[in-house]
């Protein structure tokens, strides 16, 4: 762990981005309030300080010696815990890579990596074991060996993912993997959610065009989600209002009508039980 603590002391940014590609490195030094965003589909690692992660009811904390790993882009609030100059929380995040995981996958020897009975949580923490933390801390040496990283990255990379999908959390790492996958399914409805927020839609629409059964799908959508579809699309639809506010902080009721709210006020009403303050004040802060 001090080896990967000195460094990302020595190549984060304050972009937070890398010269590998997915490897994101990040140093938070305040700890602010729980600000909303969607999750990616990560592994997260941190080796000073904690974060506070809430998607629905349910409230992961991690710290040196877990990992999170998100299998679903979820919209989440999160936080640093107690972040300061002098001491930052520090950390590395990884995209995953379904494709990988497939065909990782594809050479597991039968039976070896079962399927889980039931849906599984798209957010999850697990113990950071020392396989996992050593091909992390070799995937982030390469950024000191840039002649290397062409080559080596990809099977670190590989490396990594395979001690994912077979360790504590790997039932959720490997649906990724697997295209008829319930959480694949979850995955393919919640990103049409995302991508048509506004709209409005019929749980029985999604749970057909997902090949489910309504309860069935309603059921999977909130064990993977830890939301119901309507919950889902208002944690959408409030992010994607609250980055437009910034922009228009005058047009509250055209932003309203944007992200698909008819009643100005009914969006004020959701959007302070979201964040606290309605959206006149929010902007203004």
């Amino acid at each position: 762990m001090e080896e990967l603590r000195s460094l990302l002391r020595r190549h984060v940014r304050p972009d937070q981005t890398t010269a590998i590609d997915g490897l994101h490195i990040a140093k938070i030094e305040r700890s602010g309030p729980p600000s909303p965003s969607m999750s990616g589909v990560v592994l997260a690692v941190l080796v000073e300080g904690a974060k506070r992660l809430t998607v629905g009811e349910r409230v992961h904390l991690y710290r040196p010696g877990d990992y999170l790993v998100a299998s679903v882009d979820l919209p989440v609030s999160g936080h640093f815990v107690d972040a300061t100059v002098a001491e930052p929380a520090l950390g590395m995040a990884l995209v995953l890579d379904p494709a990988l995981i497939a065909d990782l996958l594809q050479h597991a020897g039968p039976g070896d990596l079962p399927r889980p009975a039931g849906p599984v949580p798209g957010i999850a923490v697990g113990k950071l074991t020392d396989d996992l933390l050593d091909g992390l801390t070799r995937l982030v040496r390469l950024l000191e060996r840039p002649r290397d990283q062409a080559v080596l990255a990809p099977m670190l990379k590989r490396e990594i993912h395979w001690h994912l999908i077979t360790g504590e959390q790997g039932a959720a790492v490997r649906q990724l993997g697997l295209a008829d996958s319930s959480m694949n399914h979850i995955t393919r409805a919640a990103r049409w959610i995302r991508d048509n927020y506004a709209e409005q839609f019929r749980v029985e629409d999604l749970a057909k065009r997902s090949g489910m059964s309504p309860s069935g799908f309603y059921r999977h959508f909130q064990t993977v989600t830890a939301l119901s579809p309507i919950q889902f699309q208002k944690q959408v639809r409030l992010q994607e209002a609250r980055l437009l506010l910034a922009a228009h902080p005058r047009d509250i009721a055209t932003v309203a009508h944007r992200v698909g709210y008819d009643s100005a006020s009914q969006f004020s009403r959701e959007y302070r039980r979201q964040y606290g303050v309605p959206p006149s004040q929010d902007v203004v802060a």
